[in-house]
């Protein structure tokens, strides 16, 4: 039987979760401005083709596959790197929203009781009246 999610979100410490959430995001930022700036500083290396033999040009297929192979990779990693940075950002709004919404709600619930208690005061005033109106 599934956790309901009351449960599962009453047992986050939201306190941690929303001093933690700018660090993530500052975090990310900077990955991807590290992983942006390598990107930059990176580019092919130039051979030398001084000797040309038979192994020679079998290694040069295999260092340009691998070379083509290296940037592909490294056009992923910016990739997931920019997807990273876009959810820390969204997680950080949403765990902005989160607490927004959860001082809501305990306003509300002070509310809520406060309407409750004056009812019952209310109640309890007009029940004598009733009884009499009654008799």
């Amino acid at each position: 039987m599934p956790m309901p999610w009351k449960t599962i979100l009453s047992n986050v410490p939201w306190s941690d979760v929303i001093g933690k959430a700018p660090v993530i995001a500052d975090g990310a930022r900077k990955l991807w401005k590290n992983i942006g700036r390598k990107a930059d500083d990176n580019s092919a290396p130039e051979s030398s083709g001084d000797l040309v033999a038979a192994d020679d040009a079998d290694f040069s297929g295999r260092l340009t596959t691998l070379e083509a192979a290296q940037r592909e990779l490294r056009t992923q990693l910016l990739a997931s790197g920019e997807l990273i940075q876009a959810l820390s950002e969204q997680n950080a709004q949403l765990v902005a929203q989160l607490d927004t919404q959860r001082r809501l709600a305990r306003r509300q619930s002070w509310a809520l009781a406060a309407t409750a208690i004056a009812a019952g005061l209310a109640l309890l005033a007009w029940l004598p009246r009733f009884s009499e109106f009654l008799a």
